[in-house]
């Protein structure tokens, strides 16, 4: 997409990233009109950097920023949106695990944290946003609700880049017969095709602390990052989390569940490919 001179439908379309649904809308997150928007071109196979691009005055430098840490404000965007171009030229949609940035390379993969109640979540960038000062990040409306962000509308957070491998890079499911050597998370399916991976909900952080019940522990890991995008792809069975043992092991889970509700799902864990997963205490 180029971003400079803009056209009308362009700014609108840039502009998106710049809304809230939770709040007001003021003159520098204007929505758009029922007009159409900027036709969607092939989805994105390789990573694009982009050129400069000028939204409300303010000029923006796409740069392969590696090591991209910072926090600031989340925000997210959802219904209005849905089906439009984004900035890369797919199909924005609300349910995949996406986000926008003013910045970084699309497609690129970050990792959120919402700083509010510890949730961490493996987003791809595939659109610009938000144009609203002292927001770092535009999350997709399943983004959202799975870092807990789409209540409250804005959410402080921590955005780091990071690197994944194999078929979560390439945007492909990961497939549940080798969860030790693909267990990373599914970041979202290529837009270009027609049938949409679902994402899973996913609450990676410490495990639960006096919540009595039982587990289903389905991997030990040393790579901390394979274990957090395991339990990432394991939250479509419930809560999933990772913790470490101390001992430089990751212990990937999901849980606390009753006895017979854990006996249950650990047929289905198993049935997807799992086949070590077992219960514990």
């Amino acid at each position: 997409m180029r971003f400079s001179p803009l056209s009308v439908s362009s700014l609108l379309l840039l502009a998106a990233c710049a809304s809230q649904p939770k709040q007001p809308v003021t003159a520098s997150r204007p929505l758009p009109k029922p007009t159409p928007h900027v036709p969607a071109g092939p989805a994105v196979q390789g990573v694009k950097v982009g050129k400069p691009y000028q939204v409300f005055g303010v000029t923006y430098y796409p740069a392969d920023d590696r090591g991209y840490d910072k926090q600031g404000i989340a925000s997210w965007y959802g219904p209005t949106f849905h089906e439009k171009a984004t900035a890369n030229g797919e199909i924005y949609n609300q349910d995949d695990i996406t986000a926008a940035h003013k910045t970084l390379p699309m497609p690129s993969w970050v990792e959120v944290t919402n700083l509010d109640n510890g949730r961490v979540l493996v987003v791809r960038i595939n659109d610009r946003g938000p144009f609203v000062d002292g927001r770092i990040i535009d999350l997709s409306r399943k983004s959202a609700q799975l870092l807990g962000v789409d209540r409250p509308g804005l959410a402080k957070v921590r955005v780091k880049r990071v690197f994944p491998e194999g078929d979560w890079a390439r945007g492909a499911p990961v497939l549940a017969s080798a969860p030790a050597q693909s267990g990373q998370a599914l970041a979202s399916a290529p837009v270009a095709s027609p049938s949409v991976v679902a994402a899973p909900p996913v609450v990676v952080a410490a495990a639960p602390a006096g919540t009595g019940g039982r587990f289903i522990q389905v991997a030990a890991l040393s790579d901390e990052a394979k274990a957090r995008a395991l339990a990432s792809v394991l939250g479509d069975f419930g809560p999933a989390f990772a913790a470490p043992t101390g001992t430089g092991m990751w212990r990937v889970r999901i849980g606390p569940l009753a006895d017979l509700a854990a006996s249950d799902l650990l047929e289905d864990v198993r049935a997807a490919g799992y086949t070590e997963a077992r219960v514990v205490n």
